[in-house]
């Protein structure tokens, strides 16, 4: 298996997918849709790690109160 960190702190798809914990289509689909920040070199996704890290924590939903159920009379 490739090395999944390249130069200067750059991920490729691989390492993205196993820090997300998902595969790596997923990945190709969130870069697809443009909701993760990512570098194209040539043909090549790169994705820097301190803007994944600030994805990862914008994408956080903080349970701020519990959802309550609407009463039915």
């Amino acid at each position: 298996m490739a090395n999944s960190t390249t130069a200067k702190g750059l991920l490729d798809l691989d390492g993205v997918a196993t820090r997300l914990g998902v595969g790596e289509r997923y990945v190709r689909r969130l870069v697809e849709e443009r909701r993760i920040p990512y570098r194209k070199i040539g043909r090549y996704l790169r994705f820097d790690q301190a803007e994944v890290e600030a994805w990862i924590e914008q994408c956080r939903v903080d349970a701020e109160r519990p959802l309550t159920q609407p009463r039915r009379a």
